[in-house]
Parts: structure tokens; sequence; C-alpha cells
């Protein structure tokens, strides 16, 4: 299932033409968790994408919120995203 999470995840977000794209399940980290108990799962995300240009952190947020749309109510957790425009450190 995370193998499929994580290809659900790179798709939803392809809407956002990524340069660049890694998306990592660390839902292992958090056996246990009680946010974990409902089967939804631990990602952290790294997207470059000129969408982002201009965009403050919090709206870069926002941005990957609306692409993963009800993903994020019904197979994930917990999100870290690092979301950075081109020539971005």
């Amino acid at each position: 299932m995370s193998e499929a999470r994580v290809a659900a995840i790179r798709e939803r977000l392809a809407v956002l033409a990524p340069l660049e794209l890694d998306v990592e399940d660390e839902s292992h980290r958090h056996v246990g968790h009680a946010g974990a108990r409902d089967g939804r799962g631990h990602f952290r995300v790294r997207i470059v994408s000129t969408a982002f240009d201009g965009l403050a952190p919090l709206a870069r947020h926002r941005a990957v919120y609306a692409a993963l749309g009800e993903m994020m109510q019904t197979d994930i957790h917990a999100l870290a995203i690092d979301a950075r425009a081109p020539g971005e450190g």
C-alpha cells in the first residue's frame, strides 16, 4: 500500500509541474503513534517548481495541500513539506 500511496502523491503533485520531486514514506518511523492507528501514513515531500516563484512558504504549502486534495483526509496523517522555487537553496 505504501508504494501505491507514494505513486498517488507523485501523480497528484504533477499538476505543479515539478522540476524535482522526492516523496519519502516515513510511516515506519511512526509505528504505534496515535495518528498512525487509522492507517494513514507519514510522508516527506521535497518539491521544486516554478509554480512557487514569488509565493510565501505558507502559500506554497497550501498549493501542495490543494494538489493532494482528499488524500490529506484519507491517506496522509502527517506531511513534511520542503517546497522551493528553482534556484533556491
